[in-house]
């Protein structure tokens, strides 16, 4: 006989889960975002890429080095004008 999960046949409000969130937000259940990133992919690194960008211009506002911001975060030269082009 196949093992299965109790859970897996009942709406959620009648399952307990650990609501450990994700990498944007500490819980689900207190998720600022209209959609999940677990639904939508593309969004998730849009929000990701969103707060690297404004925290590299920040960064080069208050005098960080071009090659220290490469190093920093991992990416490269291109990618760093390209971003404070943006601005």
């Amino acid at each position: 006989m196949d093992k299965f999960n109790v859970c897996d046949d009942l709406p959620p409000e009648f399952c307990q889960y650990r609501d450990e969130g994700c990498a944007m937000e500490p819980s689900c259940l207190a998720c600022a975002l209209p959609h999940c990133i677990h639904d939508e992919p593309a969004q998730s690194r849009q929000l990701k890429h969103r707060q690297r960008d404004n925290e590299i211009r920040r960064a080069y506002r208050q005098g960080s080095p071009i090659p220290g911001l490469i190093q920093r975060f991992h990416i490269s030269r291109r990618t760093v004008y390209r971003i404070l082009q943006r601005s």
